[in-house]
């Protein structure tokens, strides 16, 4: 068909419609342009939590007493509590050392009385590894002066502290401070002032001419201090039985032997018998039979009668033997 020719017209009267050419669309990626940012970091809170702070050691201490029985009540009482460990027992002075020396604890609670070595003994060996706070039944003012002497931090007596008490005693023995039951205090009282006495020389101006006048009462010596101690309880108790005069018991006519003076004073004191029989290191059985004589001596059914009997506070009754 020449070039110039229209086509065709339809049977419609119009020429006919060619379709445009059709043209493909673009494609679409399937995969997103890349993000030109940097990626955001999380934090690692967001997965997992930081490391925990760590927990506070535990004060580690050793306890040294020949008693099973303390042992075990200590192991209990201080490991309940959540700042205090008890790494090791020790039944004696040597044992003590053995077991300080291997644990290095932060605190020894030591026993005076034990077999083979004391814990006097063992004292000046384990205060060069940790603070030593002596825990035990000896009151005498030469064992607590003696202990202090060798570089005890402390000095506790059984039944004169509660649990807590003794707690803080072994807190304050790690960071360097003292504890003293009444009567490691009184004791430690007792042997200073039975030292020589002060020189006196003279007194400075602005005291006064009375005191410089006056001349000081001497001080009195150990045995008059002892008896005038055990004097003091049958004074306030005769007093308030009778209103009459106070005499020193005679207490050799209870016909009492040297063993059975010595537990009565303990009773008096007002020791247990588990107390007498660490004391005195016999059983628990014996102090009972040493009792028992001891009642029918001095015509007593009760400690308190006994004691009051002993000290000389019982009121008398006619007709009846002390």
């Amino acid at each position: 068909m020449p070039d110039d020719v229209s086509p065709a017209p339809n049977r419609y009267g119009a020429a006919a419609h060619r379709p445009a050419p059709q043209h493909p669309s673009p494609s679409i990626p399937l995969t997103p342009a890349p993000d030109p940012r940097p990626p955001a970091i999380p934090s690692p809170s967001a997965f997992s939590p930081g490391p925990a702070a760590p927990a506070a050691e535990r004060l580690r201490v050793v306890v040294a007493d020949d008693n099973p029985v303390v042992r075990a009540g200590l192991g209990v009482l201080l490991s309940g509590r959540a700042d205090i460990q008890v790494v090791a027992e020790a039944a004696d002075g040597r044992e003590a050392y053995e077991r300080t020396l291997e644990h290095r604890p932060d605190v020894v609670l030591l026993d005076v009385r034990m077999p083979g070595v004391d814990g006097i003994s063992a004292l000046p060996h384990l205060v060069g590894i940790a603070p030593v706070l002596m825990l035990t039944y000896s009151r005498e003012s030469e064992i607590v002066h003696e202990a202090l002497r060798l570089g005890a931090g402390g000095y506790l007596v059984h039944g004169e502290f509660t649990a807590n008490q003794l707690v803080q005693a072994v807190r304050d023995t790690k960071d360097g401070r003292a504890n003293f039951t009444v009567t490691a205090a009184d004791a430690l009282l007792a042997h200073m002032r039975r030292g020589a006495p002060p020189q006196r020389g003279p007194l400075p101006e602005g005291l006064g001419s009375a005191l410089a006048t006056a001349p000081a009462p001497p001080p009195p010596r150990a045995a008059e201090t002892s008896e005038r101690l055990s004097q003091l309880q049958p004074v306030v108790g005769q007093s308030s039985v009778s209103g009459g005069s106070v005499s020193t018991p005679n207490r050799q006519q209870f016909g009492l032997s040297s063993r059975e003076v010595e537990v009565m004073d303990l009773i008096a004191s007002g020791m247990s018998n588990q107390q007498i029989a660490a004391t005195c290191f016999i059983s628990e059985k014996t102090v009972k039979n040493h009792i028992n004589r001891i009642f029918t001596k001095l015509h007593s059914a009760t400690r308190s009668e006994a004691i009051a009997h002993w000290l000389g506070t019982a009121p008398r009754t006619p007709g009846r033997q002390p």
